[in-house]
Parts: structure tokens; C-alpha cells; sequence
């Protein structure tokens, strides 16, 4: 199923009985370690996959044009590393735990700031309590005030309307880049095993946001987070923020809402949530 080092395998979905159990044993967190994350953005990162030794696989993509790998079950022996590192020049998406290993091994490794993914207290989310919450929820009463809203969790019966959801949203937004995977994140959300919810202001569908758990069951990860932006539902996303969190079981302690890639806007909105701290990301190079 999966090409043997050095010959590699489109990703497709007949690997996610193999692949996905060994995302879900990991640990750290990282967003883009989940077998949805690597299939619905297989094409935009053009990822492919080779077995290594071990039973560890390897994940190569590009991004504008630049290989890349990474290493998210393991690193393999120091020959095949070299072997990897003269191949793509750069690892991506490397853990904490990796790097102190890279860089005893010699290799230049520095935090990857830009794709630092978000954790939120799930508490903080729900209650919003505290003078750095106050702007907050105030623009969540706001809206409640203004608007009949509803949440509902995601399933598949409200998929056209979260799909109506999303075009509207990418025709506001002229064609962003992550249309098509979100498009295909709802068509196949139940093989995928997604789930997220779905908000109604009176009868008109307007927010939906999609995602799964990680680290073990202890945090969930919004892979995609759309509405339908109009003058009148300022605070929206505040309150998809905090309904989303409240139907949330406890057992998941944060939510992770990915990076901000470095976009000035994005960072200044997530930061204003005050994130409960970070999963820090490391990129790695030969010296």
C-alpha cells in the first residue's frame, strides 16, 4: 500500500486503516498530524509517502515550489536522515523532542513561529471570565441580544446547509486557498470521522466549524472555521467560539486552532483570545 524508501505513494484513502492509528497514538499535538490534515491537503502540499524502516513513514511535500519532509512517527537511523536531508533539504513540522535530537546529531534546527499552532483553555472558551475576556463577551452578549441563534453538532443531515455556508463564504473571499479541502472535508467528514458544529441565526444557516481530537484525546483541533460575515451578525465568531467550546465534552482541555502562517491580521486575532500556551513547531537543516 505504502512504496518502500526511496520509491513513494500518492496519499490516498485506502491508507487511512494503517496511517490514522498511528497519528492518533501521538502525543504532541501537532495539528498537521492526523490523516485528515495530510489527505484533504495532499494536493495543495502535494504529500507523498514512503515507508522507512522500523515502521516508520515519511511525509514529503512542497510548499511554493520548496521540498520539504517530515517525520512524525520517529526519526529512522542517522544514514537514511542524511539520506532524507540531502533529498529535500529541509524537515518540516519537527516536534520539541525532535529537535534536541536533530541538534545533537549536528543539525540546524530553529522554532518555526509562523506555524506555532494555538491552544485555548476549553474553560476560558466557555466562561470568558476575567478583565482579558471583557471585549469578548461583550461582543458575544451583543449578538445574542440581536440575533435568534442556534448551535447544533455537524452531522450529515446539515451538510448542504454547511456547504451553502461555504461558498458563500468563499465567494466573499475570492477563492481562498483552502476551498477546495474544506469542500471535501464536508463531502467526506463521516469516512474522515469529523465532526464540528453548525450555528443558525433564525432559520439561515451562517457559521459551521469542522474538526477531531489530538494528543491523545485531550485537545481538539478547528481544522476549519467559515461564516457567512454580514453587518449585522458582528460578534459571530465570538459566539462560535463559545458555543462550539460549551458542546465540547470535558475531556478535551484545550482547543487547538492551528497557526496563523505569519499573517499579521490572523496572529493579532488569535492572540487576542490569549491562548493558554503554544505546540511548538521546529524546522531542521543540514549545516
Amino acid at each position: 500500500m505504502i512504496a518502500q524508501y526511496p520509491a513513494f505513494s500518492e496519499i490516498s484513502a485506502d491508507m487511512r486503516p494503517v496511517l490514522h492509528p498511528m497519528f492518533k497514538a501521538l502525543a504532541e499535538g501537532i495539528s498537521e498530524f492526523t490523516f485528515a490534515n495530510i489527505y484533504l491537503f495532499r494536493r495543495a502540499h502535494e504529500y507523498r509517502v514512503s515507508a522507512l524502516q522500523d515502521g516508520l513513514v515519511a511525509i514529503f511535500g512542497r510548499d511554493r515550489d520548496v521540498p520539504f519532509f517530515m517525520l512524525p512517527f520517529g526519526l529512522p537511523d542517522e544514514g537514511i536522515l542524511r539520506e532524507l536531508f540531502a533529498h529535500c533539504g529541509a524537515m518540516k513540522a519537527v516536534s520539541g523532542s525532535q529537535a534536541e535530537k536533530l541538534a545533537v546529531l549536528g543539525y540546524r534546527v530553529s522554532e518555526d513561529r509562523d506555524n506555532f499552532d494555538y491552544l485555548y483553555s476549553r474553560a476560558d472558551l466557555v466562561n470568558l471570565t476575567g478583565r482579558k475576556f471583557h471585549k469578548k463577551k461583550n461582543l458575544l452578549n451583543m449578538f445574542i441580544r440581536n440575533n435568534e441563534c442556534r448551535a447544533e453538532p455537524l452531522l450529515e443531515e446539515y451538510r448542504d446547509d454547511a456547504l451553502r455556508i461555504l461558498y458563500e463564504w468563499n465567494r466573499r473571499n475570492s477563492g481562498a486557498s483552502d476551498f477546495s479541502a474544506a469542500r471535501e472535508a464536508l463531502e467526506k467528514m463521516w469516512p474522515l470521522q469529523l465532526c464540528g458544529g453548525i450555528f443558525y441565526i433564525g432559520e439561515q444557516p451562517a457559521a459551521y466549524c469542522l474538526g477531531e481530537e489530538l494528543a491523545l484525546g485531550k485537545s481538539f483541533v478547528i481544522h476549519f472555521e467559515k461564516a457567512v460575515l454580514e453587518p449585522e451578525f458582528k460578534g459571530i465568531y465570538q459566539f462560535i467560539n463559545q458555543a462550539f467550546a460549551s458542546i465540547l465534552p470535558e475531556k478535551y482541555e484545550t482547543l487547538n486552532r492551528e497557526q496563523d502562517l505569519g499573517e499579521p491580521g490572523l496572529r493579532q486575532a488569535k492572540e487576542s483570545y490569549h491562548p493558554a500556551g503554544f505546540v511548538k513547531k521546529y524546522r531542521a537543516w543540514p549545516r
